[in-house]
């Protein structure tokens, strides 16, 4: 005998199931959206009302909306995912999404297709750490980078929390309001911050291991790029890159590159936090933002030809930087600063000379030619200008480095960089001052005027 077991309503369920169902609906809603399904068009899909079993009457399946949350956050998602992904704002007009449908054996970008990035950044993260510890340090131990020893500065309770919450470079009122509070001399109290500050500044060794895996990456970057290009056309003729567009299809070396160099510059904005901060960090997170939209955007509407160059001229001078860098901290003077004169040569060349008047001119001037301006060719150039800006930035730190080497020969370094405060030679002027004048308080020497001796 076949027994039946009716499943219990939805209404009939406990608070507790019916909030996981209604829950488990939102994120497999949302995992729709984001997965751009169809072009990321969700329609009214997750609208519609679920099916369930037969209810206690036994009159067959009865059909109930989802959660009223539920079905807001959907409807929210279903019209942003249509404006989002509308064809005028994509492509230019009489284009849209069906050209890029694979077909007759061709491949299409596609936006799904970025999710690959995603693992291959966290995969580059933990390639990192063990290029790090494998090949960084024993490599920097060959040429000989050397440690200096830091002075740790002794726990004060006052002085800390100024530090931490306040200010770590305190003006003269609060270095006399905490020698006040301390009972230390100002001179004490400023070593302390120097020797606090020191403790803050990554060392030298994290600051080469950091630069040989940028150099490591880079280099292997450029030379897979430049292999990839080597034989296409729009790499000679810049007009060529637009011959049939958006129908183009997706070479295997083109997909690796790209998802390759997106997922690098992924783990650099997952890592960020780690990383040597310089002075320029905002900049930094501006171009890695930059860049990362640009490689997404490109993909989606397959500029693939233009950012393959992109890319490429990007990649063609910063292993050149991250080389010098890693002779600067190994001490190897002189290979550092002809590296970075050749380094400063190949950027003004390629941010200065071929990026704005060959790719931009090419982006900028060639599409209208082609096809009516759409919203998607001025956000990819809008995001070229914002990278030219930085390339700017960046050159007027360059030149002024390598005009300062080239005049008075002095050592190329990093204006970027923080460096370690010493006191040294503070400490040997006070000594000299002490010597030569007697006791010296707080700076300024104490003089014995009743002629005693002193125990």
């Amino acid at each position: 005998m076949l027994v039946l077991k009716a499943k219990v309503s939805f209404s009939a369920t406990p608070w507790t199931q019916r909030r996981k169902y209604s829950t488990q609906c939102f994120r497999n809603n949302l995992w729709r959206f984001l997965s751009f399904s169809s072009c990321g068009r969700l329609g009214n899909a997750c609208l519609r009302p679920h099916r369930e079993g037969p209810d206690s009457s036994g009159r067959g399946p009865r059909r109930r909306l989802s959660h009223p949350l539920c079905v807001l956050l959907c409807r929210m998602l279903s019209e942003l995912s249509e404006w989002f992904w509308q064809e005028r704002l994509w492509f230019p007009k009489g284009l849209g999404w069906a050209d890029l449908e694979d077909r007759d054996g061709r491949v299409y970008a596609k936006a799904r297709d970025l999710w690959v990035a995603l693992p291959i950044a966290l995969s580059f993260l933990i390639i990192r750490q063990l290029f790090e510890r494998c090949v960084a340090t024993p490599l920097a131990s060959v040429l000989g980078v050397k440690e200096t020893a830091r002075l740790r500065a002794p726990h004060i309770p006052a002085l800390e929390a100024h530090y931490c919450k306040v200010n770590k470079s305190p003006s003269q009122a609060s270095i006399e309001s905490l020698c006040k509070q301390t009972g230390h001399s100002e001179r004490q109290v400023q070593r302390w911050f120097r020797r606090r500050r020191n403790q803050d500044r990554p060392s030298l060794l994290k600051k080469f291991r950091e630069a040989s895996w940028r150099f490591t990456f880079y280099l292997l970057a450029f030379i897979a790029g430049l292999a990839a290009l080597i034989d296409k056309p729009w790499l000679y003729d810049l007009k060529e890159m637009w011959a049939g567009f958006p129908v183009l299809t997706i070479l295997p070396s083109q997909y690796w590159y790209y998802m390759i160099e997106l997922g690098f510059y992924g783990s650099l904005l997952f890592s960020v936090a780690s990383d040597v901060k310089r002075k320029d960090f905002k900049e930094q997170i501006v171009h890695h933002v930059a860049t990362i939209l640009l490689i997404s955007f490109s993909w989606c509407v397959n500029y693939i030809r233009a950012g393959t160059l992109i890319m490429l001229v990007h990649d063609s001078s910063d292993y050149l930087l991250e080389s010098a860098k890693m002779f600067n901290y190994a001490g190897w003077r002189n290979a550092c600063n002809y590296i970075f004169i050749g380094f400063a040569a190949v950027f003004i060349v390629t941010r200065l000379v071929i990026f704005p008047f060959r790719i931009i001119y090419c982006t900028w001037v060639y599409p209208v030619t082609i096809y009516e301006p759409f919203f998607g060719y001025y956000f990819f150039n809008g995001l070229l200008m914002v990278l030219q800006c930085l390339h700017i930035f960046w050159a007027v730190l360059i030149i002024r480095i390598a005009v300062r080497f080239l005049t008075s020969n002095e050592k190329v370094d990093d204006e970027r960089s923080d460096k370690d405060e010493t006191d040294e030679s503070e400490d040997e002027e006070e000594d000299s001052r002490a010597k030569k004048n007697g006791p010296v308080q707080n700076g300024h020497p104490v003089y014995n005027n009743n002629h005693s001796k002193t125990e």
